[in-house]
């Protein structure tokens, strides 16, 4: 694979012109794709494709195409071709080829970060995730701040299901405060375990992403898995275990600071939250602003900051993520000026 001197139009030549039926999509979607995200035109002829557009988007374009290609091409080797490259794939390529150089990142990068699930590797889709990716494998406790549609919770649960198929740890534990049900929680139906499903089914979503249906059941009921409300971790010293509190931002800072002295040892915790979407009583301060605050500086503790940019769904939910961010941003800052006096 070849391509022409910068400040010309760029030429790509791909050797294995059988991966490119899966590289250009049907009917060309993908290259379609590429060119709406980066505001360029591509025009493909054999096994050859002349990007033309500003120099950035030009070598970003560039880019995508040439991780995409040697993606398919290494999946050919171990004799794994993909019948089709979905949307996903083909955004987060285009996600890191924009974010590479600001980040430091390398496109090299891309699949080398995979979590290997029980179901099916897990990667990184933007630098940010690969970032927090890594914090998870290296440090003991690691905040994940930032929007909806970022993988906070997801990409740790994978990271929880790794390091117990790699036997690194003996249980996942996962935790979410029960705000909205409050003092009202002993007034819903059924036994306790159908009172806090409901708010629970985040976690169990990213479990049966990452491990069949039977393997989740059968370690639920041996205790390996264990899914409860906040309220549950009160008391316990919890080893060998890697434990996930989610929506962190609706804890008290009484409840965080008993949640986060749980830890036992061989024990690694994830604390994922979107700080601006309290649902706390009005004039009650939410303790994941504290925790982050007062252990920022603390040996063994990272904090990874998402923003809209690394968000992994529909594209419409980065655009309503951004537009109550400008919204919201000052309204917070006149809530903390009023806070400060």
């Amino acid at each position: 694979m070849s391509a022409a001197p910068a400040g010309q139009p760029i030429r790509l030549h791909f050797d294995d012109n059988s991966l490119l039926p899966i590289l250009f999509g049907d009917h060309d979607r993908h290259l379609v794709r590429i060119e709406q995200k980066l505001d360029v035109t591509l025009a493909s002829r054999g096994n050859q494709i002349q990007i033309s557009g500003s120099p950035g988007s030009a070598s970003a374009a560039q880019a995508t195409l040439q991780a995409l290609y040697q993606r398919l091409a290494e999946n050919k080797k171990r004799g794994d071709v993909p019948d089709e490259l979905d949307q996903a794939t083909v955004d987060a390529a285009i996600r890191w080829a924009v974010s590479a150089d600001r980040s430091g990142s390398s496109m090299s990068e891309f699949s080398s970060a995979a979590i290997q699930t029980w179901k099916r590797p897990i990667e990184p889709r933007s630098p940010t995730q690969l970032a927090y990716v890594q914090a998870l494998r290296r440090f003991e406790l690691v905040f994940g701040l930032g929007p909806a549609g970022t993988g906070k919770t997801y990409l740790a649960v994978a990271i929880a299901v790794a390091m117990l198929k790699e036997r690194k740890v003996d249980r996942i534990i996962l935790s979410r405060p029960a705000v909205e049900a409050g003092e009202r929680l002993g007034f819903l139906p059924g036994d306790m375990k159908e009172k806090v499903d409901p708010y629970m089914r985040p976690l169990y979503d990213a479990l049966y992403d990452t491990m069949s249906g039977d393997q989740v059941q059968r370690r639920l009921d041996s205790g390996e898995i264990e899914v409860a409300p906040l309220a549950f971790m009160r008391g316990r010293t919890l080893a060998n275990s890697f434990i996930i509190l989610d929506e962190a931002q609706n804890t008290t800072p009484t409840q965080m600071k008993m949640f986060l002295t749980r830890m036992g040892e061989n024990s690694r915790m994830a604390v994922t939250g979107d700080p601006s979407q309290v649902d706390l009583p009005h004039g009650q301060k939410s303790g994941l602003r504290e925790a982050v605050e007062a252990l920022k500086a603390v040996t063994g503790v990272t904090i990874v900051t998402f923003t809209d940019v690394d968000v992994v769904r529909h594209p419409l939910v980065t655009r309503i993520v951004r537009a109550y961010d400008a919204v919201e941003r000052p309204l917070v800052a006149r809530a903390e000026a009023g806070d400060r006096h």
